[in-house]
């Protein structure tokens, strides 16, 4: 165990920022039913032992958890998680998965739920969680795509400008630390080329509208990622103007796109034809 320090290196967004619990509710209510019913797909059962990477406010490591009982495990792992409450076949470890150790070949399901898109040394962070599965486990991976997210309906042309200005400044402040906010698409071939097999990507892009979770979660933004992007060129006016839009009944836009993509190690004498070497454009 470690002091708790300031957000991990190349993570915008800070567990113990005042918007954070309502970061993670967005997110609980926007994507943990799509992430529930693709972890189910992998099986996961009484018994299993799970890892659940930069785990946020606990919800998937709580629902599996739950699958997992009486006699399973799910370890979940945050650099600050010390707002989780652990439970029933739960454990919570303070743990950086790109400085500290994991063991190796000993989870049946590893997730990691937007992690690796913020970290500058994500593929050998996803080596690191391919090592730490068993021989026939599982590694499922979400993340978002934000080249495409377009306002679709705005009030005027003006409005249109403001959103995809405010998208290209938290796609910059993303970019400061290291993240990459497209990564998502190249997340299969990265998969593939660690070795994993059975690599089953699930892109999925939903409508904001006033009020609803993904749309609140970029409204969130506005407020958690203050200070980058006014940074990034914002100015406080158009940080107001772009919250009011985003609040204007008469707004929608296009979510980024969602991938979910699974990925299994192969068990020994198992062959892996799928494997090739990693694009240049999967780094």
């Amino acid at each position: 165990m470690r002091e708790s320090q300031g957000p991990a290196p190349g993570y915008a967004f800070d567990n113990d920022s005042a918007h954070s619990d309502e970061l993670h509710r967005c997110l609980t209510d926007a994507y943990d039913p799509m992430t529930f019913a693709r972890l189910a797909e992998t099986g996961v059962t009484t018994g299993w032992r799970c890892l659940d990477v930069g785990t946020g406010s606990g919800s998937v490591a709580r629902w599996l958890a739950e699958r997992v009982a009486p006699t399973g495990e799910v370890m979940a792992t945050d650099v600050k998680p010390h707002h989780i409450q652990e439970g029933p076949c739960l454990t919570v470890v303070e743990h950086d998965v790109v400085t500290d150790p994991l063991p190796e070949a000993a989870f049946d399901l590893v997730v990691a739920r937007l992690v690796l898109q913020h970290l500058p040394g994500r593929l050998t962070v996803l080596d690191k969680l391919v090592r730490a599965l068993k021989p026939g486990g599982w590694l499922h991976i979400e993340e978002f795509d934000a080249s495409y997210e377009p306002p679709l309906l705005t009030p005027d042309e003006e409005s249109a400008r403001l959103y995809t200005a405010f998208l290209d400044a938290k796609r910059a402040v993303m970019r400061a630390g290291g993240g990459d906010p497209h990564w998502a698409r190249n997340a299969p071939a990265a998969m593939r080329a660690a070795g994993l097999v059975d690599i089953d990507p699930r892109p999925r892009i939903e409508l904001r509208t006033a009020g609803s979770p993904g749309l609140r979660m970029q409204l969130n933004h506005t407020y958690h990622l203050r200070d980058g992007l006014l940074a990034a060129g914002l100015t406080e006016a158009q940080l107001a103007d772009v919250r009011a839009l985003m609040r204007d009944p008469s707004f929608c836009a296009a979510s980024s796109v969602v991938y979910a993509v699974h990925g299994r190690r192969p068990q020994a004498g198992e062959t892996d034809d799928g494997l090739r070497p990693l694009p240049e454009d999967a780094r």
